[in-house]
């Protein structure tokens, strides 16, 4: 098992950094300082799978690196 995790958490990392690219613009902290019009965006459809993915995604990989770093 301890020969996989090494694997999978670059193909997590992969995953995460993808969700996080495919994420719209001016949705992070830039709209908190005056980069956007809008305050408050309600996320829908394909853009909150992706949301809830990148979230996803972070605390499997997050997961991993404790479970590697306890090995």
């Amino acid at each position: 098992m301890a020969e996989f995790l090494p694997i999978i958490q670059i193909i997590i990392s992969s995953l995460l950094i993808g969700a996080i690219l495919l994420q719209a613009r001016g949705s992070g902290l830039s709209s908190v300082f005056g980069g956007e019009s809008t305050f408050y965006h309600t996320r829908r459809g394909i853009e909150k799978i992706i949301f809830w993915a990148t979230i996803v995604l972070a605390i499997l990989f997050v997961a991993l690196s404790f479970v590697s770093f306890l090995l």
